[in-house]
């Protein structure tokens, strides 16, 4: 008998599993809320920027969206603080 014509029995064996469940991306809303806390406690303890330049656009830009996983209400007023703490420390 030749080897070709033998059932490979690991062929199907990923079958007997079944589909692995799909990965979920999104972060705990708990996570999300401690660090958009975090680096809005840093900005309104601050008399001047904290940051440089470079990370005060990097935190222009991935403050709203790192808020976008929360509810709207709680997003819109979050975006709104860190607006006007940016404002301030700008002005200072």
């Amino acid at each position: 008998m030749s080897r070709s014509s033998q059932p490979d029995l690991f062929a199907t064996q990923a079958d007997l599993f079944g589909a692995p469940p799909p990965q979920s991306y999104a972060p705990s809303l708990d996570t999300v809320r401690r660090e958009v806390n975090r680096v809005l406690g840093e900005a309104k303890s601050a008399t001047v920027m904290p940051w440089p330049a470079e990370k005060v656009r990097y935190w222009r830009t991935v403050f709203p969206q790192m808020t976008n996983w929360l509810p709207p209400e709680e997003a819109q007023q979050l975006r709104f603080e860190f607006e006007e703490e940016l404002r301030r420390l700008e002005a200072a």
